[in-house]
């Protein structure tokens, strides 16, 4: 195939024509059509909006589906999860939790005895006799003021004494033979229970 010769004429010839058009046919009729493009008559009729709740999706109803089969699936997997955290941690937790409310319950009791019991101060030492009866009274406290559980939790009502007697700055000629029991005595009247207790 011989290559076509374009002479220096034919190459005017046509740019001229194409600017010929462009002056008389493009640019008179272009303007005329983007005026009328632009301006629409009175009497023209608007498009009908699309009303947005009438807007219907076809595939809406599948992912409907998929939800509630993935929730379906999801949700024993879910509990048996939860089943299990709680099992593995419930139980410090619980045993935590427990104690930090048995400490309350004892610092509450135990401050509660240490302003009703006439020659305590707190912060200082106790002799053997005040002690005795701090002791006595914060006892008495705890069992009438917490619910039982927590009581158990503590012991009962020698768990709560010890704690009390542990908490106690007392003097120290005061021990557990001189002060405790007195007190458990007083308390509970598990003074003679305690005696036959260490005889067996």
């Amino acid at each position: 195939m011989t290559p076509t010769k374009v002479t220096p004429n034919k190459v005017f010839a046509r740019s001229f024509a194409r600017t010929m058009a462009r002056v008389f046919l493009i640019r008179p009729v272009l303007l005329p059509l983007l005026l009328l493009g632009c301006c629409a008559p009175a009497h023209a009729t608007a498009l009908p909006a699309v009303d947005a709740a009438a807007l219907v999706l076809p595939w809406g109803g599948a992912v409907v589906a998929l939800a509630q089969g993935l929730s379906a699936l999801l949700t024993p997997v879910l509990v048996a999860a939860f089943a299990a955290v709680l099992a593995r941690f419930g139980g410090p937790l619980r045993l935590l939790v427990t104690d930090a409310l048995v400490e309350r319950l004892v610092r509450n009791a135990t401050d509660y005895a240490l302003n009703a019991v006439a020659g305590a101060v707190q912060g200082r030492r106790l002799t053997v006799s005040v002690g005795s009866a701090v002791i006595a009274r914060a006892v008495q406290r705890a069992l009438d003021q917490a619910p039982a559980w927590l009581i158990r939790a503590a012991g009962g009502g020698e768990g709560v004494a010890e704690k009390v007697f542990r908490s106690l700055p007392l003097e120290a000629a005061a021990t557990a033979g001189n002060t405790l029991e007195p007190a458990l005595e007083h308390a509970l009247g598990q003074g003679t229970a305690r005696e036959t207790r260490k005889a067996v």
